[in-house]
Order: structure tokens, then C-alpha cells, then sequence
């Protein structure tokens, strides 16, 4: 969508957000693809089987307390919210065919990661 020229001559353009989810998209999926696979390795399967000693509640409630940890999970969090909002809603796009109602799609699965988001990182921070 152009509008009228600006005084230097060129049309004034209005910009996508587009890039934005995308940007969210790859790096919600990287930090998804590298995190939580050690994650769910060392928490699902080497503690329960005993390949390593299980932490105790202050030892392990005190990594967590850690600014630094709270940080990383509320970007895990966060960045694979949006990668899971971003691949629903061009599932719901382009796989069933709901591509009439691409801002209420875009606005539900960007909102509901968002709102997402807020609740982990309270969680996270209050815990």
C-alpha cells in the first residue's frame, strides 16, 4: 500500500511487522532445537534412571532462583511460544485453507503467545 509522495519524492511505504515473527519464528525454534533437548535429557531421563545424582529441592531451587536462569527459561519460554504461534497460524493458513481470516489468525496465535509469554515469566519471576 503506497500513500502520497513525501517531500523528497519517494512513497512513503508502510512496513510489515512480518519480519518481526519471523525473526521470533527461527529464533524460537533454534533456542527450542538446543535447549530444550538437554533439558528434557537431563531432567526426563539421566536423573530418573540415575545416570547422575539427583539435586536436592535448595540445590536445584537455587539454580532456578538465579537472575541469570530466570532469564534464559523466560527466553526459552518465550521464543518457543512464538515459534509454536507462528507455525499455527500458517498451519491454519495455508494447511486448512483459513486464509480469509489471516488477521484474526494472526492476532489470536500472536495474542494467545504473548499472553502466554506474561504468564511464564510471572510464574518464573514469583516462584
Amino acid at each position: 500500500m503506497t500513500t502520497a509522495p513525501n517531500p523528497t519524492g519517494r512513497a512513503n511505504t508502510r512496513r510489515s511487522p512480518e519480519p518481526v515473527f519471523w525473526l521470533l519464528f527461527s529464533a524460537g525454534g533454534m533456542a527450542a532445537a538446543l535447549l530444550a533437548p538437554a533439558l528434557l535429557i537431563l531432567f526426563g531421563v539421566a536423573i530418573p534412571l540415575g545416570w547422575i545424582p539427583a539435586p536436592d529441592h535448595r540445590q536445584l531451587h537455587s539454580v532456578v532462583r538465579n537472575p541469570i536462569t530466570v532469564l534464559v527459561l523466560i527466553g526459552l519460554c518465550v521464543l518457543a511460544l512464538f515459534h509454536a504461534a507462528h507455525r499455527l497460524r500458517f498451519l491454519l493458513q495455508h494447511g486448512l485453507r483459513l486464509g480469509r481470516a489471516r488477521g484474526p489468525l494472526a492476532v489470536s496465535c500472536y495474542g494467545a503467545a504473548a499472553v502466554g509469554s506474561v504468564v511464564a515469566a510471572y510464574l518464573l519471576i514469583t516462584a
